[in-house]
Formats: structure tokens, sequence, C-alpha cells
């Protein structure tokens, strides 16, 4: 399939590591795809073999996917689970291409996200409702190929695909497949805001301008840290009572002071020593801490203020993400307008671009949610 940027054919057999791994193999056409072979190495547009789909999987295409730092982070060789070469992206929407044997729920041309993280859909974890934390989970992006193409193979399908209504667009459907998504769930199922409590948002990345959008909507008032000026005044345009330069002074005196203590609820959205020790540090007692940054374990182990943890009666929580169980809870408040996942959106750019702003990312974060539309 040709397409409007320079492109290279590679033929690939995808092999299948256990039955989770949905199967790539050689197919009568090619979809263009962001690709690379080493870490660290320069992404590039190329045509790959058609996915095709596994049992009980899909085969979407890919009209919206996500540019976010996770992505960063496997191009960068900081996932374990990504083996070479790879095509990263893991927040997508589109429609149902190609339908798998022993698939009940989806037929071609359904509208669909799905969750980073795909379950399968038979453990007591996915029977549960917890298919983020799924042992045999595998994750379109990091453990098989991803969403910067065309087309992208999806695992059981019947368990971790989501609807999608109408009204919701494919911007703003992926948007909420990875950041908002897990800024809904950290905020609203693991820390449980309440009215009227205080939230610290450490970053206002794409997650953390989700988590004050979410904090709002649960009547929670917002202080956000950040050390970018546009970020921060994102973060106040979306609903932020306060915000401060987390470049001029340290982040937990900031927020005590402006919280009358510290805060009831804290969360990390980068994803560094740094930031996971503040995030705990401004707490109030009795405080609850979110964890939702990552921290690259090249990074080392983060020094966590357990002295503060155990004299403050802290909690501490990590939140990896939110199954496809989770998802009505999020569409009921988007379709009443109380979440407005669109004003998170900023630029929609084609794969071309996408792979240098992939490997930009480091020295140039993006503001708000950079969409890639890979038809462009």
């Amino acid at each position: 399939m040709a397409g409007p940027h320079p492109v290279t054919r590679v033929t690939v057999l995808r092999g299948t590591s256990a039955e989770h791994r949905a199967s790539w193999s050689v197919f009568d056409g090619c979809v263009r795809a962001v690709w690379f072979e080493r870490f660290g190495a320069p992404p590039e547009v190329r045509e790959v073999a058609d996915p095709v789909a596994a049992v009980g999987g899909v085969v979407v295409a890919v009209e919206a996917t996500g540019l976010c730092r996770s992505d960063w982070h496997a191009w960068s060789g900081h996932d374990d689970g990504v083996r070479l070469p790879h095509v990263p992206g893991h927040e997508l929407a589109g429609r149902v291409h190609a339908v798998g044997t022993g698939v009940a729920r989806w037929q071609v041309g359904d509208r669909v996200t799905v969750p980073f993280v795909c379950g399968c859909g038979e453990c007591e974890h996915c029977r549960a409702g917890d298919a983020q934390v799924c042992p045999q989970q595998t994750q379109p992006g990091f453990t098989q190929w991803g969403s910067f193409a065309e087309l992208v193979a999806l695992d059981n399908a019947d368990a971790n695909l989501v609807g999608l209504p109408d009204a919701l667009t494919m911007p703003d459907a992926a948007s909420l497949g990875c950041r908002f998504a897990t800024a809904f769930r950290a905020l609203h199922d693991r820390a449980r805001v309440r009215p009227g409590e205080w939230v610290a948002v450490v970053g206002c990345g794409g997650l953390g301008l989700s988590a004050v959008m979410i904090a709002k909507a649960a009547g929670a008032r917002v202080v956000a840290t950040d050390v970018s000026a546009e970020s921060r005044r994102l973060a106040r345009d979306l609903g932020a009572d306060v915000t401060r330069d987390a470049s001029s002074a340290p982040v937990p005196p900031a927020i005590e002071e402006v919280t009358g203590g510290g805060a009831h609820v804290s969360l990390d959205a980068v994803g560094s020593a740094q930031t996971c020790a503040d995030s705990i540090l401004c707490l109030r007692r009795r405080g609850r801490q979110v964890q939702v940054g990552l921290i690259p374990a090249a990074q080392g182990r983060p020094g966590v203020p357990m002295d503060r943890v155990i004299a403050y009666e802290l909690d501490v929580f990590g939140s990896h993400g939110m199954a496809a169980a989770g998802y009505p809870a999020l569409l009921e408040q988007v379709a009443a307008g109380r979440l407005r996942p669109d004003r998170l959106v900023g630029r929609t750019i084609g794969l071309a671009e996408g792979a240098r702003e992939l490997e930009l990312m480091a020295e140039r974060p993006a503001t708000g949610i950079t969409v890639i539309d890979p038809r462009r």
C-alpha cells in the first residue's frame, strides 16, 4: 500500500511467543507503520506485512493513536517486554477490520478502543474486573507490535475491546486509552477522591492534565506543579485552583502552604525519584499518594521517604492503567459532559511526523496530547 511518505518495503514474519501473542505473517498487502530495529535508533515509516487476527483476537484499522511518553520509554529500551524490531503505540481508536475465530462480541466495522493492558479474560483477576494486573497480560506497543500503524492486532477481544459511542470522535477516544483512563482509575478507584479535598498533581503532561480535569469533576480542589509555564497555563484552563513552578522552589513546602497543611491526595504524573518523593512529602497526615508515572529501572530504585509514610500513616498506591470493565463509568461522565477529553487533544499529525516526535520527546515534551492519524 503506497503512502504519502517515502517508505521501505519489509516482509516480516512475526512468530508467537506463547498463545497470548497475536501473530503477524506475510500477506497479500502491506501497511505503513513506524518501526525501529535498535533501541534509540531513529524510527522510520516502513511498509510491513498486514497483521493477522489470532484466535479470539481482532485486527483494528487505526484511525487515531496517542503519542505518549510510555512509547518513548519503549523506544529507549526501558521496557523489558519489547522485542526488536518493533512498532510502538498503545493509545488507539479505530474500527474492527478483521475478526479471528472464537470472537463473539465484535464484528467488522465496530468502533472500538482498548486499554493498554489486555488481559487473558480467564484468570481470577480478569474475572474480577482487574485485567490491568493479569499475569498473562499483553500490551500493544510493548509485548507486541502496536498502533503506530494502519492496522494493529489485539488479543482476547471479547474481554478487552471497548465499544465507542458515535458521538465520541476517534482522536478523543484515543486520548482516553492510557493517560486519561489511568488518571481516572487512579483518582476515582484507587485514591477515592472526595469533594472538597485537596489533590496535588505533580507534573502536567497529558496524564497530569487529565488528573486535573478528573479531580475537579470529583469536586476536589487542585494544586498542580510543573516546570513548564505553558503546562501550568493549561492546568489552570482545565480548572486547577493553584499552580506552582516546580523549577523555582521545592515542591512539598509550596503545596503545604497552599493547602494549609498538605494535600489529602497526591499523584505523581511524571515518574522519577524526585517527583515520587515530592508526591509523598506534600501530603498531610493520613493522606493518599498514587504512583502513576513510570520510573524506569535504568534510573535506579527511588528513595521513598518511608519514615514519612510511617509517621504520617500515609497510604501509597500503585495504579497501572484501567481494565475494560472500568470504561463504562468513564464514558458515562464523558457523555454527560463532566469530563472533556477533547480539551486535552492538541495536534493531530501523520506517521512520519509521529516518528520524528517520538525521537524528540525527552528533549521537547509535548503539552496536552498529540494524536497520530496513520491514514495521513
